[in-house]
């Protein structure tokens, strides 16, 4: 593939300027991943402004920015700031192969230091990673065991010195108590089945505080100031994850907020007086903030609408952190001033000189399926009459969600700016609208899944703007198998598809999965060994003879998730059979991309290849 972009496209009515891709790429990147100084004087972020994520810290009155790590093919992807602000740790991993090591650097600037040293292994540090003294590092890893991810402790001084859970499971550490006595961590054994454990660091056995039936989720967030417990979300009785507090001392939990929809980006400060969460409206984000020795909520500065995450309170609870993606505007970062109860902008990082009065906002949508549920998709129309070609979008996870987001580095908006709208649904098992809807995926990937997508073909086909000939259909990861999915069992609606690495064998995927996804994949997909016919009856490679719609497959090398074989055994099938297919493989990449010359020929490339095939 070139990078050539169609100057002879035709132009459409409501198009105010002509711009070229490169301008709506042209935008920093952020890791979700922030951390305010202690005194909250500064916050550190990583952003690609570079070409590569690396450590950034900046004023949080706004200011100059200052880059720490000068890595090129390393990405920086979880930062944590010591509590006497001397130290900043992060975790970075090489060209996307995911193997994350530890590393700490002077805050002020300075050489890093790696403090972890097993190239085949994933490290991940806690959500609160300093104990409060800041003598000890909390985080886990699969050194061990391939399959196991272990509760890993640290002297900050010198080397390990425990792990108080190892073993049998994947653990993840999350938030000291305030006199350190205590590490919260999370047991997850599936994307909608999780505990909850408390670790004393005083050497007595862990307790687990939610032992529950069925498939439950518990994430613990901030301590309460007193150490008495910790807040919490889950979704224990309930279709959503709803706000509680878990009382330590007698194990009872009581709900402090149950909204109809998602709580998510809990955090709050080290002296346990101020608690800030997320509400997810139909996936745009609502911020509380609560004063919490007062017992009231904080009147905050209008925050425009879209999607927050990731959020973070200073230690003394003055200031409040996060990104802010819109469907207009990438990714910025903002701090909320509570005292002046001021909103500041510190980050400008849409630099292509677009004029936001060009872009389109996404209509939220819903449309029927088979089964009578209703669908929520976001739809970003061109301006005119049409008849315009449309894009179907499918996202990955399947367990995530379809966000009123700058996608895609502005692969929408561009798209829409030629003429081409996109249809971005929440199909089942996406997240955001309850249990029982995420859980509608479960050992039925290819399977309802499908008929979703059915429908959502035939809901732009009978859009009277749509031209129904020219449909195209787009995705990555569980994206990707879903486009491959379309293409191969539903080709008479395709006029071109591309493909961002997906499984197009269930079997073979299964298989190869990262050691510590190995014990979900029978519940979540189907067992290899002993259903290989189920998942095959599923999977893209068996209808690949059925497949005519042209096909552009975009594969990372190092990708731990989806390996380069899922890719490679769909792109051969359909070269012996000379349909059109093209395909990139990024030798320095994995599942994504961390480099952003990489990031924008691949997008640029998906851009032209839609261009050439629906225009």
């Amino acid at each position: 593939m070139t990078n050539h972009r169609s100057e002879n496209a035709p132009s459409h009515a409501g198009d105010r300027r002509r711009y070229a891709f490169e301008q709506f790429a042209a935008v920093r990147r952020y890791q979700p991943t922030l951390a305010f100084s202690p005194d909250g004087s500064e916050v550190a972020y990583s952003t690609n402004t570079s070409g590569q994520f690396n450590l950034w810290r900046q004023a949080s009155v706004g200011g100059y920015p200052h880059q720490l790590t000068l890595f090129g093919e390393r990405a920086v992807r979880r930062i944590a700031w010591s509590p006497d602000g001397r130290t900043i740790l992060f975790t970075a991993d090489r060209h996307g192969d995911e193997f994350h090591q530890v590393y700490r650097i002077p805050a002020r600037g300075g050489r890093p230091e790696a403090l972890t040293d097993a190239p085949l292994a994933q490290h991940y540090l806690a959500a609160d990673a300093w104990s409060p003294d800041g003598r000890t590092i909390a985080y886990c890893g699969n050194d061990r065991e391939p399959t196991d991810q272990d509760v890993i402790l640290r002297d900050a001084d010198g080397g390990e010195v425990g792990r108080p859970l190892a073993g049998g499971a994947v653990y993840q550490p999350l938030t000291w108590s305030p006199d350190g006595k205590f590490l919260t961590v999370v047991e997850e054994k599936s994307n909608s089945n999780t505990d909850v454990h408390v670790v004393s660091l005083a050497g007595d056995a862990p307790r687990h505080l939610t032992p529950h039936e069925g498939e439950v989720r518990y994430f613990a967030g901030p301590w309460a100031g007193d150490g008495s417990g910790f807040y919490l979300v889950t979704d224990e009785d309930r279709e959503f994850l709803g706000l509680a507090f878990q009382d330590l001392t007698t194990g009872a939990r009581r709900w402090v907020e149950t909204p109809d929809w998602d709580v998510d980006n809990l955090a709050g400060s080290a002296d346990g007086r101020v608690l800030a969460w997320t509400v997810n409206e139909d996936g745009y984000s609502r911020l509380r903030v609560r004063d919490l020795a007062a017992g009231r909520d904080v009147e905050l500065p209008a925050v425009p609408e879209g999607v927050i995450g990731p959020l973070t309170v200073s230690r003394t609870g003055g200031m409040v952190g996060f990104l802010l993606n819109r469907a207009r505007h990438p990714a910025e970062l903002f701090v909320v001033d509570l005292a002046s109860r001021t909103l500041t902008q510190l980050t400008y990082g849409f630099l292509g000189g677009i004029d936001e009065d060009d872009l389109v906002e996404p209509e939220l949508v819903r449309y029927p399926t088979f089964d009578g549920r209703q669908i929520p998709a976001f739809l970003y129309r061109p301006r005119g009459e049409g008849p315009f070609p449309a894009i179907l979008s499918i996202h990955g996870g399947p367990e995530a969600q379809e966000l009123p987001a700058y996608a895609y580095s502005g692969l929408y908006q561009y798209l829409v700016h030629r003429g081409i709208a996109v249809l971005a649904p929440n199909i089942r098992g996406s997240t955001g609208y309850g249990k029982s809807y995420q859980k509608l995926i479960h050992r039925d990937f290819g399977g309802d899944d499908l008929k979703d997508f059915e429908a959502s073909a035939r809901y732009l086909q009978g859009s009277p703007w749509v031209d129904p000939t020219r449909l195209g259909v787009f995705g990555g990861s569980y994206g990707g198998f879903a486009t491959l999915s379309c293409v191969s069992r539903l080709p008479d609606y395709w006029a071109a598809a591309v493909d961002i690495v997906g499984p197009s064998n269930l079997v073979t995927f299964a298989k190869a999965v990262p050691p510590t996804w190995r014990r979900f994949m029978a519940e979540w997909v189907g067992d290899p060994e002993t259903e290989a016919d189920f998942l095959m009856s599923r999977s893209p490679i068996a209808y690949v003879d059925q497949i005519k719609a042209p096909l552009f497959v975009i594969q990372g090398a190092n990708d731990p998730r989806v390996v380069k074989g899922e890719s490679d055994q769909i792109v051969q099938r359909l070269r012996e059979r000379s349909v059109v297919v093209c395909y990139d493989v990024y030798e320095d990449e994995g599942h994504g991309f961390t480099k952003r010359e990489n990031e924008l020929k691949a997008l640029g490339d998906t851009a032209t290849f839609f261009e050439q095939h629906l225009l």
